[in-house]
Order: structure tokens, then sequence, then C-alpha cells
């Protein structure tokens, strides 16, 4: 029983460090405007830079990344819980991230995660998150479209955790005739990952088949 209030102590203060608006913070301190009434409407970082320059959505991102790896990596190092709570690391990372998106300073709207969710793999999974930064990268400098890079970039993290997976449990398999349960909770929240970024982005993705979805520039404000 401890041990479980220690676990949703854990994934409410995940959900409180992804709940901090900051692009709304950025905005009403160094500008004095509400980012919601501007540009796309968004709190994330694209949408600050859009509004207020590149050196801005830079900050804003950098702080949405951290409030999404600081938690998950903190507990990683400081806990040692027994294995069948290897799944609290990744239930935490997803609080997190519904944190951005479900923010309970802001009436529960925030953003659509993406960020976030790029802080939450970086302690979770480096290396896929690696391969799926590149996907974002090239997406992004070659259609200027960030919604088409996230969604591009989100496929390329299950393809990988889903081949990492085959590969790595196989060989469990073949030597110990049993699977490694935090692959199975990590593949299964990628999956809800996946779902997640591309629903968030539905608009985005009509406006991508309309030809109408705004490009990104990177100019000062």
């Amino acid at each position: 029983m401890e041990n479980y209030l220690y676990v949703v102590i854990c994934l409410f203060i995940s959900y409180l460090s992804g709940s901090i608006p900051f692009a709304y913070i950025y905005g009403k301190i160094f500008k004095g405007i509400d980012i919601r009434q501007h540009g796309s409407g968004n709190i994330g970082a694209t949408n600050v830079l859009r509004v207020f320059g590149t050196f801005a959505g830079i900050i804003v991102l950098l702080l949405d990344i951290l409030k999404g790896f600081l938690p998950v990596y903190l507990f990683k190092i400081m806990f040692i819980l027994p294995a069948e709570y290897s799944y609290v690391p990744i239930a935490m990372g997803l609080c997190a991230i519904l944190g951005h998106t479900f923010t309970i300073f802001l009436s529960f709207k925030g953003g659509k995660g993406v960020a976030t969710a790029t802080g939450v793999c970086l302690a979770l999974m480096p290396l896929s998150l690696l391969g799926a930064l590149l996907v974002f990268i090239i997406t992004v400098s070659i259609t200027r479209y960030v919604s088409a890079g996230s969604i591009l970039a989100s496929f390329s993290l299950l393809m990988m955790e889903i081949m990492s997976f085959t590969s790595t449990n196989s060989m469990v398999i073949e030597f110990e005739s049993t699977t490694n349960n935090s692959d199975i909770y990590r593949l299964i929240f990628v999956c809800i990952l996946v779902f997640f970024i591309v629903y968030k982005h539905k608009s985005n993705i009509y406006r991508l088949i309309k030809g109408t979805e705004n490009k990104i520039s990177f100019k000062k404000k």
C-alpha cells in the first residue's frame, strides 16, 4: 500500500510538471499578451515561434521538453522499485504529456504535447528518439510543416520501438523463456503516444490535405 501511495504521488507530480504552461507564462511576462489570443491560439513552442520569434520559440521548446524529461529521469535515478513497478516511469511520462495538453492551470486546455513527449522519450528511449528527431528535422527542413514532421517522427519512433522490442525479446525468449515487462510497457506507451499525436493534429492533417497548412518561418519578430 505504501508503494502505491508513492506511485500516485509521483504521477501527480508528473502531471503538475507537464501542466506548467511556459508559452503562456512567457507571453504574459515578456510581452504582456495572452498567446492563446494570437497565431493558432495553441500554447506550444511552434505558436510561440510564429508570434514572438525564433529565440522565444527555442526557449519555450526547451522548457516544454524539460518538464517532460525531469520527473521521469529523476524518478529513474532516485528510486529502485520491484519489477512489477517498471510501468511507473512510463506512466509518469504519460501524465506529463496529459498535463501539457490538459493543463490544470488553464482550464484543462493546453498544447499538442509533442515537445513534452520529446522530453519523456529522451528519458525513456533516447536511441529511438534520436532516429525520430532525424526524421522530424529532415521533414521540416524539406516541407516547412512542423505538423507533418511531428506526425512522421511519431510513426518512426513507433517503428524503431517495434524493431527494438522484437529483436530484444526474441533473444530473451530464446535464452531465458521470458519477456521484459518494461519493454512491453514502453511499446504500449509509444502506441498510445502515436494515436494521441495524430488525434491532436487532426485539424493540421485536414489543412495539409487541403494545402492550407501554415509553414514555419525562422524570423525575428
